[in-house]
């Protein structure tokens, strides 16, 4: 019997799709964006259903929280980007946390020493010339840099099938989805990275409350991700 075990999720069952030719050229796009491989099969297998099925859907795509664009990178090549018609917006302060929006609850959990870890070990990019570089690929890529809320004045548009937001905060994650909500086509997929992740607690707390006041559920994942359909 094979285990998956990997990115915090350790499973007996099939993980066949790691096999499937598309989900690896689309994988392998997203490994080629950040230089190398996080081990995020299961969550990149669970993005690219959730794009998917969005792209049944009328409307543009958004993500919160795109750093050097794992996840998008590999959406937009199994989506074949350049013949969809849509556009993809990408929004990041590329360049780690905006402390001004982390919560004295997030501080006391360590979330600025978590956000100074992944600065100095290079997670997060500083060089938005780099991300649009990698995206240059797909003309219809729009990157908005600085601090959510602070850019949503940027984002045009008024109808969005799907959403992405990773930001690791989660002031700026509320805020984004609050935002956005009005904006999303019935039946548009929402895509939480963080939102059941052991040490993200305070991200599922604003979520959940979000959640209560607008009327929406999300639905927990083993793979740490949240699931909304608007």
């Amino acid at each position: 019997m094979s285990f998956y075990d990997q990115d915090g999720l350790r499973s007996i069952h099939s993980s066949e799709f790691m096999r499937d030719e598309a989900f690896l050229r689309a994988y392998n796009r997203g490994v080629q964006a950040v230089g190398t491989d996080y081990k995020w099969h299961w969550r990149v297998h669970v993005g690219l259903w959730a794009a998917r099925t969005a792209a049944r859907r009328e409307g543009d795509f958004i993500e919160f929280g795109t750093n050097r664009g794992f996840l998008a990178s590999a959406i937009m090549e199994d989506l074949d980007w350049n013949t969809s018609g849509r556009r993809f917006l990408l929004l990041d302060t590329f360049a780690g946390l905006d402390e001004r929006f982390v919560t004295d609850e997030e501080r006391s959990l360590g979330v600025l020493d978590r956000n100074a870890s992944e600065i100095e070990r290079g997670f997060y990019t500083f060089d938005v010339d780099e991300v649009r570089r990698n995206f240059s690929q797909w003309p219809a890529a729009e990157i908005i840099a600085g601090a959510v809320p602070l850019t949503l004045d940027q984002v045009t548009g008024d109808r969005f099938a799907f959403v992405h937001i990773d930001m690791n905060c989660s002031p700026p994650e509320v805020a984004a989805l609050r935002f956005i909500w009005p904006k999303l086509v019935p039946g548009a997929v929402v895509l939480l990275d963080d939102y059941a992740y052991a040490g993200y607690e305070s991200q599922k707390r604003g979520m959940d409350a979000l959640a209560a006041e607008l009327g929406f559920a999300v639905l927990s994942l083993p793979t740490g991700q949240g699931l909304v359909i608007r």
